[in-house]
């Protein structure tokens, strides 16, 4: 029993620190609105972070004030995709 328990802890745990890792929404100060404008796509990437990075990145190249990253995954490499907004 103690070991299901701290099993769910853990799993429990770990969920948390993964949404909480997920970038910030951004509003725009004008409207207070988001308005989706499309999505981008990452892969090659080590772990989470360079993941994010690489989301990041590309969600800046097309112009976008905020991001919410919608999957990730992989083995070796990781790979994920964002939506992105203006």
């Amino acid at each position: 029993m103690k070991t299901l328990l701290a099993l769910s802890a853990a799993l429990a745990l770990t969920s948390f620190a993964f949404v909480t890792h997920a970038a910030p929404v951004m509003l725009d100060p004008g409207t207070n609105q988001l308005r989706q404008a499309g999505t981008v796509s990452a892969s090659g990437a080590r772990d989470l972070g360079d993941l994010e990075d690489k989301l990041a990145e590309k969600a800046r190249k097309e112009g976008a004030k905020g991001y919410i990253v919608n999957s990730a995954g992989g083995d070796n490499t990781m790979y994920g995709t964002a939506t992105i907004y203006k």
